[in-house]
């Protein structure tokens, strides 16, 4: 990770600004203005530099899905005719301080994706990671072309519907899906409320599909930097808002003590896909930072 840094840096420096810069803790997956140097500013090597590092700190299917992420921008822009005027090179890098040294970060950004890694001391913290996808689905003959989020849909779905009506009934906390998801761009230290339904209280299969739908976002990221924030034997909750229906508004998250996966479908005809992996009390590298500080080498 840090040579890929290293590598962006020497070929575009104005792509670093101080570790303590304010737009650190920072998350903007909305088509706003952000800090950093654009795809578009940069030529082929240190373009391909921002790949590589990207690429680090995400696993190869995760990544598969920001470069398709990424492509959308051009099927938007012709949906909307050109009015506001999107592309796939308006994304963003930006790194923190000294690739190498003992605490600096970095992060890649633009329209519906988001992706922050804080390093000290040699540690990754891995968050957050936001994939968004607008249109979420673009089909032929009915059937999908290209559906980054997927998998992420579905899955929520399957578990969803494989609640006994008891269940369901305490894990389904609104009957109308939110406008967005529930942390946006905010920080977020404290749960989310309703729970939902707690793992614990689910049956043996039911579980085993709350699991995977963990794993499958954890596995955004490379194995050793998922491990981390696998939260095996602690408490852990799903909870659904919205219709069940595919093609509907709906919204589902799973929250743990140091975890917050959300997912929503954000449109009337459920074409307008947002996730995200976050973590409370580590966001932004805030365990790692903590420790860092406790030991007294910095």
């Amino acid at each position: 990770m840090a040579g890929a840094a290293r590598e962006l840096l020497a070929a575009h420096p104005q792509a670093g600004v101080g570790f303590d810069d304010r737009h650190r803790r920072w998350i903007e997956y909305r088509p706003e203005p952000r800090p950093g140097v654009s795809l578009a500013e940069l030529a082929p090597a240190p373009r391909k530099a921002v790949h590589r590092l990207l690429a680090t700190g995400l696993s190869p299917a995760a990544f598969a899905q920001a470069m398709a992420v990424i492509a959308l921008e051009e099927v938007l822009d012709r949906r909307e005719d050109g009015r506001r005027g999107r592309h796939s090179e308006d994304y963003r890098v930006i790194v923190f301080g000294v690739p190498g040294d003992d605490r600096w970060a970095w992060r890649f950004e633009g329209h519906h994706l988001s992706v922050s890694m804080t390093v000290a001391d040699g540690r990754v913290s891995p968050a957050p990671v936001f994939l968004g996808a607008n249109p979420a689905r673009v089909d032929a003959l009915g059937r999908p072309v290209l559906r980054p989020l997927g998998v992420e849909e579905d899955l929520g779905r399957e578990l969803l519907l494989s609640l006994s009506p008891q269940a369901r009934r305490v894990a389904v906390v609104g009957d109308v899906a939110p406008y967005d998801i529930r942390t946006a761009t905010h920080p977020r230290s404290a749960p989310i409320a309703p729970a939902g339904i707690a793992r614990a209280d689910l049956r043996p299969g039911e579980r085993a599909l709350l699991d995977q739908l963990v794993a499958l976002y954890l596995g955004r990221l490379p194995d050793e930097l998922a491990a981390a924030l696998d939260p095996a034997g602690g408490a852990v909750h799903f909870a659904w808002e919205g219709a069940a229906q595919p093609g509907t508004r709906h919204y589902y998250r799973v929250q743990a003590d140091d975890l917050i996966i959300e997912f929503d479908n954000t449109t009337e005809d459920g074409n307008h896909a947002h996730t995200v992996l976050r973590r409370p009390l580590g966001e932004f590298g805030g365990d790692i930072l903590a420790e860092h500080l406790s030991t007294g080498l910095h």
